[in-house]
């Protein structure tokens, strides 16, 4: 009784970290002036420095400009590792009452999916997320990137931001959980190849990853449907956590693989989760530019319908005034 006592206690203080993330991202996003319009993507791309000086600078300026996305951007990937690991223990580690109540493998999954798809859903649409665009994931941070919505300092420290933010996040629940977190039945909420094999799990990864990109495109770039992309994402994690998560894990996300794998000293098949979910979104991005055009990809924000400033290379508002003039008709 006494283990299970110390674990629900331990369970309400990673709530209560996960639970503010509304009231710091109104802090952390009101004191924010506007981007600049180089810096909202209406000029041309900065070239390329040609010595160590240049970049150096031109690092310098990145960092200063848009530290505050950087940061951000990785908390917001630490929150929904805590979450996960939060998720996990509740119904996996046997010390839980929720496992005893629950004895059902599929639909404990099931919850931990809509568990998972409600702390993204909520994220995206927080203050930090609106700002950043809340990408979470280096293969999509890279995606947008290959489509020329990203300077490529921006992509380097997101992509580090979001490592840094998967680790952190991972370590303060196993700081606050203990030995649930470690314990084999949850062992940090790490994905892994299922029991069909790395294969098949490269395979799964690659097409849950192509799907998510693919429906991001088409709704963040839809005048109907761009406000509901973060619903829509949100309703492909809760589907592939259920359905896909015993081939793979369901990680879509190398930086969400590391951090787990990271606290866990698991690396087995890590090379998978670096390798599938960029292939994947590559090539949903590659279908996409050839289906519409480059020109169709018009930010790199889940959410864009918001007084938020974007440090994209962004064309939303010629979307809006396209809404706004099909209004208007």
């Amino acid at each position: 009784m006494s283990e299970t006592t110390s674990f629900c206690k331990s369970l309400l203080r990673l709530l209560s970290l996960i639970a503010p993330i509304r009231i710091l991202s109104r802090v952390t996003g009101t004191h924010i002036s506007p981007a600049p319009a180089t810096q909202r993507g209406l000029s041309a791309p900065s070239p390329i420095p040609e010595n160590a000086e240049s970049l150096a600078r031109s690092a310098g300026q990145a960092l200063a400009q848009h530290w505050p996305e950087y940061l951000m951007e990785g908390a917001e990937l630490g929150i929904f590792m805590i979450s996960a690991c939060v998720f996990t223990a509740l119904l996996e580690y046997p010390g839980s009452p929720v496992l005893r109540l629950i004895p059902n493998a599929f639909v404990r999954n099931a919850l931990i999916g809509l568990a998972m798809a409600l702390t993204a859903v909520s994220i995206i649409y927080s203050g930090w997320g609106k700002q950043t665009g809340a990408h979470m994931n280096p293969a999509m941070t890279l995606t947008f990137f290959r489509l020329g919505k990203l300077e490529p300092w921006d992509a380097f420290f997101y992509v580090t931001a979001q490592f840094v933010g998967a680790v952190s996040g991972v370590a303060i629940a196993s700081l606050l959980l203990g030995m649930a977190v470690a314990n084999p039945a949850v062992n940090y909420a790490v994905t892994r190849p299922g029991p069909l094999g790395v294969k098949a799990a490269f395979l799964a990864e690659v097409i849950i990853s192509f799907g998510l990109l693919l429906v991001v495109l088409t709704a963040s770039n839809s005048k109907k449907w761009a406000r509901y992309t973060g619903l829509f994402g949100g309703v492909l994690i809760a589907t592939y956590i259920t359905f896909e998560a015993p081939l793979s894990g369901m990680s879509m996300n190398p930086a969400r693989t590391f951090g787990s794998a990271f606290m866990a000293k698991s690396f087995d098949a890590l090379w998978l989760y670096f390798l599938a979910p960029p292939i994947g979104m590559l090539a949903a991005a590659e279908v996409y530019v050839r289906l519409r055009s480059i020109g169709a990809v018009h930010c790199a924000k889940y959410h864009h319908n918001n007084n938020k400033r974007c440090i994209f290379r962004c064309r939303f508002a010629e979307l809006e005034n396209q809404h706004a003039l099909a209004i208007a008709e």
